[in-house]
């Protein structure tokens, strides 16, 4: 494995000599502008080892994305690379069709600290929910980001992690948008405490998250990537593009329902994707 290498794959040029936030900053959203969150081998016939060697030739030398288990370990070991204080957290996602946290852990983030203060870094949540840049850990602050304001709140040592919603402003050639009806405008995302753990605690959660029929993951193809004005997410036949902020607290949104066929062409076109095996989405 290479630094170099993983910089050239997400376009990173500037140079990382110091580990201050501003390079921080500026990796990470290389990161998430390259590397698409995608669940794509469980629906291609293809184990997920969660092993860094394996991650880093998945995602760095076949331009592959992946979960969170895959992409902030990744990014975990590039910031260890350039000198960066970090450690991985496990997190409870929060299920809107439930009104409830996970009851396991089943995501995993990452803490930074820089000159003392923590930052919560995390490049594998994907969708609208994924934040653009670190963001302080501090509980009660409003933390206003390109995608929308993100914010933390702890009690008794569990933190939880929440993003106000924007309106969808949906064109007229798109089919109806549907998001879980959810009251209010703020969105959990989820629970997660301070406490550092090693990739190896996640071993049975990635095996798990691979044969349980009963996740998210193993009944949707999910494929999304962060662009410099919004996303692409591409769930099974069904390909979004979202523009933030099109208009004030109004994000654009732009539906369209693919065939087989070009379900391949957008993953090469807008995910820079190339599947070695048949994707059934």
């Amino acid at each position: 494995m290479n630094i170099q290498e993983y910089f050239t794959r997400i376009s990173y040029n500037n140079s990382h000599k110091d580990a201050d936030l501003q390079t921080l900053t500026v990796i990470f959203q290389h990161h998430i502008q390259a590397i698409p969150f995608e669940n794509l081998s469980m629906h291609c016939g293809e184990t997920i080892e969660l092993d860094l060697q394996a991650t880093y030739n998945k995602i760095v030398r076949k331009k592959r994305g992946g979960w969170c288990l895959e992409s902030n370990h990744l990014l975990f070991w590039a910031l260890q690379e350039v000198g960066y204080d970090v450690c991985i957290l496990g997190a409870n996602s929060y299920d809107p069709a439930k009104a409830a946290y996970a009851t396991e852990t089943n995501h995993i983030l990452l803490k930074v600290v820089i000159k003392g203060n923590p930052y919560i870094l995390d490049a594998g949540f994907g969708g609208p929910y994924q934040a653009w840049e670190p963001l302080m850990l501090i509980s009660g602050k409003d933390q206003p980001q390109m995608p929308g304001v993100f914010r933390f709140t702890e009690d008794n040592g569990t933190w939880f992690f929440e993003k106000v919603k924007r309106k969808h402003y949906i064109s007229e050639q798109s089919v109806p948008f549907s998001d879980t009806p959810e009251l209010g405008n703020i969105r959990k995302i989820y629970a997660f405490t301070l406490e550092p753990r090693a990739i190896n605690d996640f071993q049975a959660l990635n095996t798990y998250l691979q044969v349980s029929s009963d996740n998210i993951l193993q009944k949707k193809s999910i494929c999304s990537l962060q662009t410099t004005e919004g996303l692409h997410a591409l769930v099974g036949w069904t390909f979004t593009d979202m523009k933030y902020n099109y208009m004030e607290d109004m994000d654009l949104v732009q539906i369209t329902t693919l065939t087989d066929e070009e379900v391949e062409k957008t993953l090469k076109d807008k995910f820079n994707i190339v599947l070695e095996n048949k994707l059934v989405p």
